[in-house]
């Protein structure tokens, strides 16, 4: 007998992940908001949109399919219900974000940034699309009907699609026109402003060219989402083979999976609808119109084409990144860390710094290693040249790069064998664990002892996220972390995921059980009416074990806030069982994204810092570290920027009991607090004064104390 599922305090996770991102469709209709760039908020739903179809419906399809009974341990439901109970949820998503996307689109006309459908053009408009059309669009098109004698081909997943309901001597057929995406997304017009025709408009006007032959009784633009939710470590694959082979095989597999969704913009009528249905096998539930293109990547391109008045008028003002004014610029920064620990909060602060570090270490002839770990990069990674060199230069290199990192698994394997040749030692993960974790350890030998250089963060090494994401980048010389830091990698080295370590928290071992023990110390506190408290800021919490002990916390007294950007399936609020629980969310001009953990107040709190979110697979399923924050400054650091995430009150929303968020309340006469306007103007103002009033440096120092020395004598 199925054992009952407690739901009185949580939520099923795929409909608060639709809740937060309803949060993100919000920020297409702030009025606070520069206007384009509430255009790029609603393209950003529509990609979060389709990565949800991908992997998170296409996870419980999977799940559909098998066999053993299932029952989700936040909702109770199964996954047909949960299926269900998406599609259900979607379609009123679709309609407000059409509406917003009209609304947007109107007011940039305004603005002479117009997307024009080829019927809006007058004359020279025509002409100029009708040449392009002819001379190089139709000669890179393979349109094709779809009968007895013709197969329904294979539609990549979110490639677009012109469809045909066609009519020929009194029988019915189907034309598909595939768009190649080596096509560009639009056609600007020989105007002023930025005019454009999107491509797929233009192939759906002049599709009846294409089949001349046939009626066309119905057209439409469509896309079919299809299931991205491979696990390779689920997968079998021989003994020895190399993974990056293996991953490669598995990404040719992504692109064939079964279909999860299709979207259908314009007028497709009931023949054509059911067609692509019983084609792709999909249920009419799984059908999704929508008035908005049904790609909206296009949009970052249009933001290069803006000219710079009107940048500055509809566009969030240029940010800097800044240098942290602990650390002084110009000056080696092996010698400044060493002297004290070094906190970077990216996008607030630049990456330069982190960056910088690892150049000197690899021509540093005291370094004697570098170790790091590493499951995402841009496509352009200083950080590699950095670690090739330090190879180069007779350096031990150890690099566990994760294959899995989903999406970038092409990208990660191409970065392997770049490090590879340059003589790094490069390790490939787990069967079944994901290495999520990031933690780099640079190893001295400095006269007769050894030196530590330890960086921990909570977002990854890419060097184009750390200006979208905030993360935190902790550098520290403390000996006791980075002697943890070496047993993680020896044991990384080893296949060893059971290591002990004496100040590090790591997944799948030690993370879990020491976060429930810090948070039964809190429980034991309020029991004995000590003041306790718990504070979290995460991107997910889906954990059950953790979402439970939460609860009792806050069931015992202990004052529970968390900051949680996206799914929570912890509902806070519920009477006699949550009340003491308080979880608000940020979505801002940047994406959240540090993993904090602090329990207890003042100066004994004890706080974390990290890469894993409160999710099983986190928890459980990866390989995860989490620091302690020992120095005094750094924690004074965080504990500043943690209150003023919860003292937001611009971008912030409180989740209700009912999982709903709503703004936060503000008195009248109280000023707006946007927290990461804040955190950007104090980066500024901080290394403003540091450029005015800088340290002195450590050669100025000794050359100060060489000439009073000399007058002594």
């Amino acid at each position: 007998m199925t054992k009952a599922v407690d739901t009185r305090y949580t939520q099923e996770r795929e409909l608060s992940w639709l809740k937060f991102n309803e949060r993100v469709l919000e920020e297409a209709t702030d009025e606070s908001v520069p206007l384009f760039e509430r255009l790029k908020f609603a393209a950003i739903f529509t990609s979060n949109l389709d990565e949800f179809f991908m992997i998170r419906v296409g996870s419980i399809y999977d799940m559909t399919l098998s066999r053993q009974a299932h029952v989700d341990s936040k909702s109770g439901l199964t996954p047909t219900e949960q299926l269900q109970a998406v599609c259900r949820a979607v379609p009123p998503l679709y309609k407000r974000r059409d509406k917003t996307f009209a609304q947007l689109e109107t007011r940039l006309r305004s603005c002479n940034i117009c997307s024009l459908g080829v019927e809006e053009l007058d004359v020279k408009g025509r002409k100029q699309v009708e040449r392009w059309f002819r001379d190089y669009v139709a000669p890179v098109l393979s349109p094709m009907v779809v009968d007895a004698h013709h197969p329904f081909p294979h539609l990549p997943s979110k490639a677009l699609t012109v469809a045909l309901s066609l009519r020929r001597e009194g029988q019915s057929c189907f034309g598909l026109v595939p768009i190649p995406r080596a096509l560009p997304p639009f056609l600007r017009l020989e105007e002023r402003g930025v005019r454009y025709v999107l491509t797929e408009q233009v192939v759906l006007f002049y599709a009846e060219t294409l089949f001349d032959t046939y009626e066309v009784e119905s057209k439409c633009v469509v896309a079919v989402t299809r299931n991205a939710d491979i696990s390779p470590e689920d997968e079998d694959y021989d003994v020895g083979e190399d993974f990056r082979v293996h991953m490669q095989k598995v990404l040719k597999k992504r692109a064939r999976l079964s279909p999860v969704r299709l979207e259908i913009q314009g007028e497709a009528g009931q023949a054509l609808t059911g067609f692509l249905c019983r084609r792709l096998e999909l249920s009419p539930a799984q059908v999704f119109s929508s008035r908005a293109p049904l790609a909206l990547g296009y949009v970052y391109a249009l933001e290069t084409l803006l000219p710079p008045e009107t940048v500055a008028a509809l566009c969030y003002p240029k940010y800097t990144p800044q240098w942290p004014r602990e650390l002084v610029k110009g000056e080696p920064l092996i010698p400044q860390i060493l002297r004290r620990d070094v906190l970077l909060y990216y996008p607030f602060h630049a990456m330069e710094p982190f960056l910088k570090l690892v150049k000197e270490a690899a021509a540093d002839p005291a370094v004697l290693s570098i170790k790091i770990t590493i499951y995402r990069l841009s496509s352009t990674a200083k950080l590699v040249e950095y670690l090739a060199a330090a190879a180069e230069n007779g350096k031990d290199v150890t690099v566990l790069m994760e294959l899995r990192a989903r999406f970038d698994e092409q990208n990660n394997i191409a970065w392997a064998e770049r490090l590879e040749e340059a003589g790094c030692t490069v390790l490939y993960g787990f069967e079944g664990y994901k290495v999520h974790s990031k933690i780099c350890l640079i190893t001295r030998r400095e006269r007769s002892h050894i030196q530590y250089i330890t960086q921990i963060g909570t977002g990854n090494y890419n060097e184009k996220t750390a200006r979208l994401y905030t993360d935190f980048c902790l550098m520290t010389a403390q000996s006791a972390v980075g002697a943890d830091a070496a047993s993680f990698f020896q044991n990384m080295a080893t296949s060893n995921l059971e290591g002990t370590y004496h100040h590090l928290l790591a997944a799948p071992s030690s993370l879990k059980p020491r976060l429930l023990e810090k948070m039964e110390e809190e429980i034991a506190k309020a029991r004995q009416g000590i003041p306790a408290h718990i504070f979290i800021k995460v991107n997910s919490v889906t954990d059950r074990q953790l979402i439970d002990k939460l609860a009792e916390a806050s069931q015992a007294g202990v004052e529970v806030v968390m900051n949680v950007r996206g799914i929570c399936c912890l509902r806070p609020g519920v009477s006699g069982l949550t009340d003491h629980i308080r979880i608000f969310s940020v979505v801002g001009r940047f994406l959240e994204h540090p993993r904090v953990f602090a329990f207890g107040t003042g100066e004994d709190a004890s706080m974390y810092i990290g890469s894993a979110d409160f999710m099983t697979r986190n928890t459980e399923r990866r390989v995860e570290i989490a620091c302690p924050v020992l120095d005094p400054a750094i924690r004074r650091q965080i504990a500043h920027y943690i209150t003023l995430l919860c003292t937001d009150n611009a971008k912030a929303r409180l989740l209700g009991p009912d999982g709903s968020y709503s703004p936060i309340p503000r008195p009248e006469a109280a000023p707006v607090l946007d927290a990461q306007a804040t955190m950007m103007a104090e980066a500024v103002t901080q290394a403003q004064e540091a450029a005015a009033h800088p340290p002195v440096s450590q050669e100025r120092r000794r050359g100060l104390l060489e000439r009073l020395l000399a007058r002594l004598k």
